[in-house]
Parts: C-alpha cells; structure tokens; sequence
C-alpha cells in the first residue's frame, strides 16, 4: 500500500498490516522538490478519474457504507468489462 508521507509511523503500518497482508511503502518528497511522476501513483490517480463518469458516486447518496463500496466496485467491475 502506497501512502503519503503524512502517515509515516509504526503505529499505522502495525495497524495495516493487522488488517492485510499488505506492506506499506511510504511516498517521500525529493529533497530538490523536482517533479517526477510516479507511475504508480498515476495508476490510482486514473483509477479515480474513471470513476467520475459515474454520477452516482459523485455524491453520496446511499445510506450504508457497503452500498457505497459496492457501487464503487460495480462501477470497476463495468470498466474492466468495457476494456477487456
């Protein structure tokens, strides 16, 4: 799992690790503050673009958590099936 800088600490990657088998890597700025795009970030940042075709999730509208991951997940499901 790939997070800012603002969530660096054992505390947290105790916590994510608990919860997933996930490993976090913790995105640090270039001391020279040069631009650099990195590639994964650019796959996430995609990811949520697509999903603001979606109007539905532009705001939320549904009244229990799940539903909303769910909408969330058939929106993905429907991009990969559009794609592939």
């Amino acid at each position: 799992m790939m997070v800012d800088s603002g969530y660096t600490g054992q505390n947290f990657a105790n916590e994510i690790s608990s919860l997933t088998s996930a490993k976090v890597i913790v995105v640090k700025r270039n001391e020279l503050h040069q631009f650099s795009v990195i590639p994964q970030r650019w796959l996430i940042e995609r990811s949520f673009s697509w999903l603001g075709n979606y109007h539905r999730l532009w705001r939320n509208c549904e009244r229990k958590l799940n539903t909303s991951l769910m909408m969330v997940s058939l929106a993905f499901i429907r991009l990969l099936l559009k794609r592939y």
